[in-house]
């Protein structure tokens, strides 16, 4: 019988399992990581159990603003899981960086002892695009339910701003400096949105605490990367049998991983390019290669390949047509949109994009880079279509995937199966609605306002353009050949 994952236990761990070695009764919290999601494990904790090696002042705090899932999986585990590097040669690997999980809503009290404690000198986030509150524009969303709570009680928060701002305001009548805020999410320029949210955010309590922050509060600009399927019992099962012990979740991802964030005064207190992150002056380019090159193609294999029968990124990313299909939008139409790259080798990042969603050690399903889909759009897709447009350049096979999207949503909404995403009601009414009719089924997605935004609606090489991509999908057995160039 398999032992469970615990630090009584790590010296029974089968041979071939690396473990931490450094002593973890001697590190301090440094950190504290809001949303211990699958992504941020795999990432940002994965950076910090190498740090810990030799820098033991820089273990993770994590609070989990709703769901106690984290907590109640790793509590037990004394904060311990495993990393399964998921290729050919799959390499398993305990990760001993988080030192305690909290629930915001059963440890407040706790929670803002430890954002408030001076030895916390960065907060990192991973809450995904919804989590921030934003409006279409990338601005606080005021009439968010979560902000218009926080607005009336600040001192028990629901919305990362609103915890935010009232740990920075503690912080500051306690006179204790502010930590750095370290965006990890897809949001375009996310540290600067984040704190253009705050700052208004915190203009509803004072103006000298608004001024405050954004005069003092770092909030450096990050891009993270690491492909992370969700864990399964096939995975809990995998990694019981190759180290011996039974995590109660384990995570997976793929060798590939980076991490680029802003160089900034925080950034450098402790020597995070020894473990491999990456501190620069412009993370512009590579946010814009990986949002738009990877995150891009991955939700247009989503969408397209859940239309075209497919499970998951292998197969979709395998099929002749889409493939070709996806690599010549990303060459042809997202990379002339990328700005000046300098140094940097697009085509070499492309190939090495498309090799990674071959990767035959993943079994990465679609419907889950589906979930949200109103809210990675725009960051993931939209800004391209808008750029292409004002360089009048062609947008037909950049539609595809909103058009594809849009059918989703339809046929979800036919079966009654309920849509992941922050707007699944709405979504779901305007699915039902759908006729099967073009003109009237975008403009009845177009009328929601988030995705699309009205300018491009009313611009008519956009609207032509994804009315044909949306018919010529609603035809039974569709080709993606109607998109593709003659040299294809």
């Amino acid at each position: 019988m398999s032992l469970r994952l615990n630090p009584s236990n790590l010296a029974a761990a089968n041979p071939g399992t690396a473990l931490p070695a450094y002593d973890r009764r001697a590190m301090t919290l440094g950190i504290v990581h809001i949303g211990p999601g699958a992504f941020h494990r795999a990432h940002q904790a994965s950076y910090v159990d190498a740090l810990l090696h030799t820098d033991p002042r820089w273990a993770i705090s994590a609070l989990s603003l709703k769901s106690p899932g984290a907590r109640d999986a790793l509590a037990p585990q004394d904060g311990l899981f495993t990393l399964a590097e998921m290729s050919e040669q799959r390499r398993l690997r305990i990760i001993g960086a988080i030192r305690e999980v909290l629930v915001a809503t059963e440890d407040l009290e706790r929670a803002f002892t430890r954002l408030t404690a001076a030895e916390t000198r960065l907060v990192t986030l991973t809450v995904t695009e919804k989590g921030y509150c934003l409006d279409p524009t990338n601005a606080l969303d005021e009439a968010h339910p979560d902000i218009i709570h926080d607005r009336q009680h600040p001192e028990t928060p629901r919305s990362v701003v609103g915890w935010l701002t009232e740990a920075l305001r503690r912080r500051r009548a306690n006179r204790i400096a502010p930590f750095a805020v370290v965006s990890c999410d897809n949001l375009a320029n996310n540290g600067a949105t984040l704190r253009k949210a705050v700052v208004a955010f915190a203009a509803h309590r004072s103006a000298d605490l608004a001024r405050w922050i954004e005069d003092t509060v770092e909030f450096p600009r990050t891009m993270v990367d690491s492909i992370t399927p969700a864990t399964d019992d096939s995975l809990r099962e995998l990694v019981a049998r190759a180290t011996g012990l039974v995590d109660a979740w384990p995570i997976q991802r793929e060798p590939f991983t980076q991490w680029v964030v802003e160089d900034t005064p925080a950034m450098r207190e402790a020597d995070w390019t020894s473990v491999g992150v990456t501190l620069t002056n412009d993370v512009g380019l590579y946010e814009r290669a990986k949002l738009r090159l990877l995150n891009g193609a991955h939700s247009t294999l989503a969408y397209v390949g859940t239309l075209l029968g497919h499970e998951t990124v292998l197969e979709a990313s395998t099929d002749p047509m889409l493939a070709a299909f996806v690599e010549q939008m990303m060459r042809n139409d997202i990379a002339p949109t990328l700005g000046d790259t300098g140094d940097f080798d697009v085509s070499s990042y492309i190939d090495a994009v498309l090799a990674r969603f071959r990767n035959r050690g993943m079994r990465h399903l679609l419907s889950q880079i589906a979930w949200d889909g109103s809210k990675k759009l725009p960051v993931r897709i939209m800004g391209t279509i808008a750029d292409a447009l004002q360089a009048n350049r062609p947008v037909d096979r950049l539609l595809v995937p909103i058009a594809a999207w849009m059918r989703f949503v339809v046929r979800q909404a036919r079966a009654g199966v309920p849509l992941v995403d922050p707007d699944a009601n709405a979504l779901a009414a305007v699915g039902a609605s759908c006729t099967g009719e073009a003109r009237h089924d975008v403009a009845a997605f177009a009328s929601m306002q988030t995705v699309i935004a009205p300018a491009l609606w009313q611009t008519p090489a956009f609207r032509d353009a994804l009315l044909r991509a949306y018919a010529l999908l609603a035809a039974p057995g569709f080709k993606l050949n109607h998109f593709m160039t003659p040299t294809s």
